[in-house]
Order: structure tokens, then C-alpha cells, then sequence
């Protein structure tokens, strides 16, 4: 049975539970970041708050109700709620284990549905820009660094700072494309699990930030990753992946994952950094949990990391194969150079176009403009947060210096992958090779291996073993381990044929 009455208390209000009904009262406090000293201040945000969670519970947020002293005069202003049970909340609900993947899909459907409601304008793109995000970043950090205890470390501050950074430099047109979209709007600014209560008519989903409304002007997809990212603190990872591949579903926004786990980790921190303010304050269980929001904020700042990946080798040696099954397994963009190549000229990918080393379709200018096109199409898809999978020889030490001057224009990892395997093997290979794009035969193979200038960045993976064991070793040169310095949401793409 119900409690019949409760008092809570924030550091800016107090929350009355009685009977059926809640009632929140705003405390005449000046907190910096908000202002509640006055009495038309605090009934200016008690009525901004209920006509702003009405958005996603009208029947919740009854009104605001005036609170009258002894003598009849007006001296307070109450918020009033219907009382929501708290077994619902859809944090109790994934501590204890409870399924919540039909509340998580009706939530996603809800938030995308608000979003393409609400308000548009330059006041709130400016909001959701990259400055905006990195303006607030960097107060972010600064605030945690200026705290008398770091408790999260130095180098882990340096790593998030880095890997922060690196994405915001090399992804201008990402964050400019997103406003151009419109994806900018007036949302929820808060959505976390304790607030959402999963009812059997649907979710409700309460307390939107409305003291500034600067923190509710941001991306629709950061707005989601808030949730995805309470989730995942909560112990349910997966759940927070289905919870934005819906959102992703229901607003169509095609965003790159790299942006998704940008915004998640940006999340987390914020939390991490709350967090160290209340160890200064005295919370002793503060530290455990700033550690380890910190640490899933470096995970998705890794997981995010928009690479540059050059899979080379000549023909017979497997670089084509292995580098479809790197995009394949990690959701990036394949561009080959085969392909480009006969598309430049005019030529089907399937269509034969044999022709001796140097000549034809393999001439030295139309190789130059196959990997002109190819890096300028890398450049694009890197600026908008999108990894790229180039599959080309990669023999000519000028055609890898301009795939670094992309990786360094564009702010990405670039990472070298130089596949090698025994005579007997890319002989064997070229003789029963059928189906592919590539026309190189042996002797042309014979060719370009004298004259590959050597490539000693790149890492050789020798593919006579097993196609899972290559696999392996590509990735764990890609995704090296915690430390190891590389050079600078799973969702298979391929360039169109």
C-alpha cells in the first residue's frame, strides 16, 4: 500500500507526496545557475514547467496551485502532479530485471514525436552546435580539473580531453549538416530512467529542465543519449543501444554511430563531473561512481574514434576480402579502388577489363585520378563522422601520403594494414579467382610486387591463416588496447554500385 504522505528535498525544492498527489514547492534560493528568490520568479517556472511536461505527460502535471497564508494573502505557488507509483520507474524496473524493451520502444517513439514538434529557430541551433558542445566540454572539464581532489586522474582527464577534441576539430560539416537538418530542437534536456514511469497505458516521462532553457536547446540525438547512457549506467548497455536504434527509427535521423557514442560519452561525463562536486561535498559513494562514469566515458570516446583504414596488399594477397569483412563487422563505409576505378571509366563493376600493367584502365593518370576520387570521397564521409575502409593496393608512397594529409585535414586515426600471403597461395588465388571486380593477373601481381615501395607504418596481416584469424588481427589493430597509442552503434554500409 501507498505511503500516505512524503516529503523530498532538492537542493532547489521541496517535493510533498500526499495521498494521490504531489506537490512541489520551488525554494527561494540563488544557485548561480538558477535564480528562485523572487515569488514571480518561482511561479514564472512553476507554470514554465507544467506547459513544458505536458509535452510528454498532460495528465500528469495538473497545474499550479496558489498557496494562500492565514489572512487570505498569496504567498507561495505549488506545482501540482498526479502521484506516480514508484514501482514503475523504469530504473526500478532494470535494477530488478523486469523486461522494459516494449516501455523503451513506446519512449523512443514519444521523444522523436516531441522533437518533430518542437520549436526551431538560430537561438536554439546556436545551442546545438559544435562550438556550443565545445564550449561546454571544456567548462566541463575545467570545473573537475579545478576541483581541490581529481579523483578521476590526470591521465584519464588528458585521454577524455584528446579523443574529445580530436572528434569536435575534424567534424565541422557533421555539426552543421545536423543543423542545416533541423535536427536541433527544444527538448527534454534530462531524460533519465528515474524519471520515466512505465504505466500500463503508457510511459510518462516527467521533470524536463526548465530553469534554462539553453540546456533543453540541443541535438534530438543527444537529447536520446541521455537516456541511452542512464541505461547503461544502470547495468543495461543493450537496452540503451535499442533505446537510440529506435529513436534513430522513429525520427529518421541516419546519424553516424560515431555521433551516438560522442553524445552518450559527453553525458556521462556531465554525470561524472556532478558526481565529483558531491565528493567535495562530503558524499563518500560520489568517488565509485565518478570512476566509473568516467570510464564508460572514455569507452564510447574509443568506440566513437572516426578511423581511417587502409587495406593494401597486391592482388592475390586477400586485401579485398579482408577489408569487406573489417566494414562488415564494424559498421563502416567500404570504398574500392576497383570499383572507383571502372566507375570512372565508364565501366560496369562485374564487366572484365583486362589490360596489361600500366595500360588501359590501370593507366598511371587514370590510377591517379582512381585515388584522387577515392581519398576525396574518404574526406567527405570522415568530416561527417562516417569511418572509412579503403581497399586499394596501396604499392605508391605518395598515394599513402595523401591518405594521411586526409586523415590529418579530417581529424582521424588513421590506421595501415599491408596483407601478405605465401607464393603458393596468391598463385593458387589468381588461378581460380572468379566473380571479382579485380582483372590483375600473375604476371601484373609479379609487377606491382617489385614495384611497391616499401611500407613500414603499416601493420602485415597474413592472410593464409584462417579469414577469422585475419579478422582478429586487423581489429586488434584498429582497437589496439587501453594505452597504446594509435596513429593518428554497429551498422554495415557499402558505397553504392
Amino acid at each position: 500500500m501507498r505511503p500516505w504522505a512524503q516529503i523530498r528535498e532538492t537542493h532547489s525544492g521541496v517535493v510533498v507526496l500526499l495521498g494521490d498527489h504531489a506537490f512541489k514547492l520551488k525554494k527561494p534560493v540563488d544557485l548561480g545557475f538558477l535564480d528562485f528568490t523572487t515569488r514571480e520568479a518561482r511561479r514564472a517556472v512553476c507554470l514554465e514547467e507544467v506547459e513544458l511536461n505536458r509535452r510528454l505527460a498532460p495528465d500528469v502535471y495538473e497545474g499550479v496551485a496558489d498557496v494562500l497564508g492565514p489572512d487570505g494573502e498569496l504567498c507561495e505557488h505549488l506545482v501540482v502532479m498526479r502521484r506516480m507509483p514508484e514501482e514503475r520507474r523504469l530504473s526500478v524496473l532494470v535494477r530488478s530485471g523486469q523486461p522494459v524493451e516494449a516501455h523503451l520502444r513506446q519512449v523512443a517513439r514519444m521523444v522523436a514525436s516531441m522533437h518533430s514538434r518542437a520549436r526551431h529557430g538560430p537561438q536554439i541551433d546556436e545551442q546545438g552546435g559544435r562550438e556550443a558542445l565545445w564550449s561546454r566540454w571544456t567548462a566541463s572539464l575545467n570545473q573537475v580539473r579545478a576541483l581541490p581532489d581529481v579523483i578521476l586522474g590526470v591521465e584519464v582527464l588528458q585521454e577524455i580531453e584528446r579523443l574529445t577534441l580530436r572528434f569536435l576539430d575534424g567534424r565541422e560539416h557533421l555539426f552543421a549538416a545536423r543543423v542545416e537538418e533541423g535536427r536541433i530542437v527544444d527538448g527534454h534536456g534530462d531524460l533519465l530512467a528515474e524519471d520515466i514511469f512505465c504505466l500500463d497505458d503508457g510511459p510518462r516521462i516527467l521533470d524536463c529542465l526548465e530553469f534554462d532553457e539553453r540546456l533543453r536547446f540541443l541535438d534530438g540525438l543527444d537529447d536520446a543519449a541521455f537516456l541511452a547512457m542512464d541505461l547503461e549506467r544502470l547495468g543495461a548497455p543493450q537496452a540503451g543501444e535499442m533505446f537510440l536504434n529506435w529513436y534513430a527509427e522513429f525520427s529518421g535521423d541516419p546519424s553516424p554511430p560515431s555521433l551516438w557514442h560522442h553524445y552518450v560519452a559527453y553525458r556521462a561525463f556531465v554525470r561524472a563531473k556532478v558526481a565529483c562536486l558531491r565528493h567535495c561535498q562530503g558524499d563518500s559513494d560520489a568517488v565509485w561512481e565518478a570512476r566509473e562514469l568516467a570510464k564508460l566515458t572514455v569507452r564510447h570516446l574509443r568506440a566513437g574514434a572516426v578511423h581511417l583504414i587502409l587495406v593494401g596488399g597486391t592482388p592475390g594477397t586477400g586485401k579485398s576480402t579482408l577489408a569487406a569483412a573489417v566494414a562488415d563487422r564494424l559498421g563502416h563505409t567500404l570504398l574500392s579502388s576497383d570499383r572507383v576505378r571502372k566507375e570512372l571509366a565508364g565501366i560496369a563493376p562485374g564487366q572484365p577489363a583486362p589490360a596489361p600493367f600500366g595500360e588501359g584502365v590501370y593507366h598511371t593518370e587514370h590510377t591517379e585520378r582512381t585515388y584522387g576520387e577515392l581519398l576525396s570521397r574518404a574526406g567527405r564521409l570522415l568530416r561527417h563522422g562516417e569511418p572509412v575502409v579503403l581497399d586499394a593496393s596501396w604499392i605508391d608512397a605518395g598515394h599513402r601520403a595523401a591518405a594521411e594529409e586526409v586523415a590529418r585535414n579530417t581529424s582521424s586515426d588513421l590506421v595501415a594494414l599491408r596483407c601478405t600471403a605465401s607464393p603458393r597461395v596468391v598463385a593458387e588465388r589468381l588461378a581460380f579467382r572468379t566473380g571479382g571486380i579485380s582483372d590483375a593477373d600473375q604476371a601484373i601481381a609479379a609487377t606491382m610486387a617489385e614495384r611497391a615501395a616499401p611500407w613500414p607504418d603499416a601493420v602485415e596481416i597474413d592472410t593464409g591463416t584462417s579469414p577469422e584469424q585475419s579478422l582478429e588481427r586487423a581489429l586488434a589493430a584498429i582497437h589496439p588496447p587501453p594505452g597504446t597509442a594509435a596513429r593518428r552503434f554497429r551498422r554495415p554500409r557499402m558505397e553504392p554500385g
